[in-house]
């Protein structure tokens, strides 16, 4: 029965990924945070399928010990300060966890077990203020946020330790992938769980920043299916994932809104202070590569991806 470690099990990517990982056979080993408060919400219905193991990604020791005592088959680090506004106003603390946590997992594997093999999250925000759309493996990285600046080092350090010291480790460089598990401070979520709060009379305004700002949304249940695979073939390689199609904030407000029958500019209010310092204006995956080599594709689209959001949401509210 094959191992596998995941770092940030309790998050929307995390949980996905534990339950095909269980589906597969596998068994799992989940990292949380000691100092963590335990919100196991997302993994509450396979906990007793589980392992639960406390270790920090600011911790060397406690990720060494963790990757020594378990030795899992595969590591998958999907632990990060993830969320790009609040890398503006913890730009320091982003570093630590999202750019050098990565470095001290690596390392962690490296002297206690190097035969696992390492997944990183990247991240499309590394691409920032695009050289070329779409974006592909070798389009260049011109990160816009500190978060964006932290991945670009957690992707660099990965290659370096691959070149390095031998390892199999590779980068997923995902685009925007959403869920019904997505945390509410994200967009996709802000807007389907208002909508929601507007039809039931909860609410009566949605406050945002940019809606012409566009992404490549896909449904995070397609996306962890691409993390397994990329650690399958006999050679490490990194890969774009990506649905291919873009999509504005304003669409998604109209879909989102639309399903409920809610007319959306009677509700939505332009907030100023919701505009990004530095906007990334358009972000497009050519996931081609993924396709070829892994023979992986998007099976959900983003209307049906909107409509299932705003349906949980407004299940989670009655």
């Amino acid at each position: 029965m094959p191992r596998a470690l995941i770092t940030g099990i309790t998050g929307q990517d995390g949980s996905y990924l534990a339950e095909l990982l269980l589906a597969k056979g596998y068994e799992v080993v989940g990292v949380v945070r000691r100092t963590s408060h335990h919100s196991y919400e997302r993994i509450e219905p396979i906990l007793d399928r589980i392992q639960v193991v406390a270790a920090d990604l600011l911790d060397q020791h406690s990720l060494t010990v963790v990757i020594g005592d378990t030795k899992p088959d595969e590591v998958y680090n999907l632990a990060a300060q993830s969320y790009v506004p609040t890398s503006w106003s913890q730009p320091v603390l982003t570093g630590e966890f999202t750019a050098l946590g990565v470095t001290r997992i690596l390392e962690a594997i490296r002297l206690a077990h190097p035969k696992a093999r390492f997944y990183q999250a990247s991240s499309s925000e590394m691409f920032g203020k695009a050289t070329e759309t779409p974006q592909r493996e070798t389009t260049p990285f011109y990160p816009r946020s500190p978060y964006g600046v932290a991945k670009v080092y957690g992707h660099w350090i990965t290659v370096n330790y691959r070149e390095s010291y031998n390892l199999f480790a590779v980068s997923g460089i995902l685009f925007n992938h959403e869920s019904p598990r997505r945390g509410v401070e994200f967009v996709t979520r802000k807007v389907t769980q208002a909508a929601a709060r507007i039809k039931l009379g909860k609410a009566k305004e949605l406050r945002l920043g940019n809606l012409d700002a566009r992404r490549d949304w896909g449904y995070a249940g397609d996306y962890v299916e691409a993390m397994w695979r990329m650690l399958q073939p006999k050679e490490p390689r990194d890969y774009v994932i990506g649905t291919g199609v873009t999509h504005s904030v304003r669409e998604l407000v109209e879909v989102a809104f639309g399903h409920l029958g809610l007319d959306w500019q009677k509700h939505v209010v332009i907030d100023p202070s919701f505009v990004r310092p530095a906007e990334v204006d358009l972000l497009l995956a050519d996931a081609s590569k993924a396709k070829q080599e892994l023979g992986w594709s998007p099976k959900v689209g983003f209307e049906e991806l909107v409509r299932m959001m705003v349906d949980a949401d407004l299940e989670r509210l009655k």
